[in-house]
């Protein structure tokens, strides 16, 4: 089944120096574009993450350093990305708890706005595992009865995917093929920000979700234990993290 689609959506995977969301960088993206009328296009690009990639994500993905040391940086191609996907709905797998919070961060480091507030996200894994429980290459051959070669190349993967998701809507009657349905499906959590670290509660409130302080109002934390936001200001937290918290500190207290 083709998608049915409003707005063009962008596929996309990461290969990366690590799986740490504040620490890592990206080392290739592969973004697959697909617009309302079926046309497609993609990009691939290799990236110089300016840090070492760690030995057990080259045994991954098997990238070395000397292949991406000539490479441009996340910074010098981040407005070009940030403008090839900025009309898209995204779309990928574990989008959620790695991809997007990932290229955000990226993103923000590099000083480009990518707002992701009026976009639908699609995790074609959150689907996968709520019907199936598997891995990308188990999905890929469940679905679409394919061997997924190239596995962890970002363009084999995010191929795939794409393949996976059409698939899964033959498939299921109770998915619709719709952008905002598919959304809301693959979601699997309420952040605030993308590494879960700040959720909302039942009442819509912002709460921490973890440490100490889990459950309880950020509001309440801020101003009860004003050494708190320092303390996570000065720690090892995504840069998305620490911008939602300094937001509701804003909010709340002023400047």
């Amino acid at each position: 089944m083709e998608l049915n689609l409003q707005r063009p959506v962008a596929f996309f995977d990461l290969e990366t120096t690590g799986i740490n969301i504040a620490a890592d960088r990206i080392i290739e993206i592969s973004i697959l574009k697909i617009y309302p009328d079926g046309n497609k296009e993609s990009k691939t690009l290799r990236i110089n993450p300016t840090i070492p990639i760690s030995k057990s994500a080259i045994k991954v993905h098997g990238i070395t350093d000397a292949e991406v040391a000539n490479e441009p940086t996340f910074a010098e191609v981040a407005k070009s990305l940030a403008q090839y996907m900025n009309d898209c709905d995204l779309a990928g797998y574990n989008l959620n708890k790695f991809d997007i919070p990932l290229l955000m961060e990226e993103f923000l480091r590099a000083d480009v706005e990518f707002d992701l507030r009026k976009r639908k996200i699609i995790d074609v894994q959150v689907i996968f595992h709520k019907m199936e429980q598997r891995t990308l290459s188990a999905a890929f051959k469940f679905y679409c009865g394919k061997e997924l070669e190239n596995a962890h190349s970002a363009k084999a993967d995010t191929d795939a995917t794409y393949e996976v998701l059409k698939a899964q809507l033959d498939k299921y009657r109770k998915l619709e093929n719709d952008m905002a349905f598919l959304s809301d499906f693959s979601s699997t959590s309420r952040n605030v920000d993308f590494a879960g670290r700040i959720v909302f509660n039942d009442k819509d409130e912002e709460v921490f979700n973890f440490g100490k302080h889990k459950g309880k109002k950020v509001e309440d934390v801020l101003k009860n234990e004003p050494s708190y936001y320092s303390w996570m200001m000065n720690g090892d937290f995504p840069l998305y993290t620490k911008k939602v918290l300094t937001a509701i500190k804003i909010r709340t207290f002023g400047k």
